[in-house]
């Protein structure tokens, strides 16, 4: 892993940085959302990095003391299962940022915080044009059989 590379929550002062990253993000997947929905996705990363339960989490990455990365993830029950399962909702990194590990390290920490809850399933959801990021996708995770289907 890259020395200069920091992965940690997210804090009250990352905001305009989240909001650049967060917003690429969406217009990669060619979408935006509201404002509301801008605060209250920040408030509730803050409540559920602070131990709020049922609260999405929010991670940041730093290169160079520079943020470069962000992800997203939350906690919740499964039928299948006694414990919970993770999923990770929404990871980026900044173009010039991608292939120094940022990803990886972003992925990592969700597995090491999902581990701490003693949950050990995380899973996640990608678009099947995103080549880029199913190469690490690819390396680090298990591409299962199942469809999406949405209301």
């Amino acid at each position: 892993m890259n020395p200069n590379l920091v992965i940690r929550p997210l804090e009250p002062s990352d905001e305009p940085e989240w909001r650049r990253l967060w917003t690429a993000y969406l217009e990669f997947y060619e979408t935006s959302v509201g404002e509301e929905v801008y605060r209250s996705s920040f408030d509730r990363m803050l409540a559920g990095n602070a131990g709020a339960p049922n609260e999405y989490r929010g991670l940041i990455a730093e290169l160079d003391n520079k943020p470069v990365g962000i992800v997203h993830f939350l906690f919740h029950r499964h039928g299948w299962r006694i414990e919970n399962v993770c999923y990770l909702q929404d990871l980026y990194a900044d173009p010039e940022a991608r292939g120094q590990g940022v990803g990886r390290a972003l992925i990592e920490a969700v597995y090491s915080a999902a581990d701490a809850e003693g949950c050990p399933s995380v899973y996640w959801l990608t678009q099947e044009f995103n080549t880029q990021a199913r190469k690490l996708y690819d390396r680090i995770g298990a591409l299962t059989p199942f469809i999406k289907y949405q209301r």
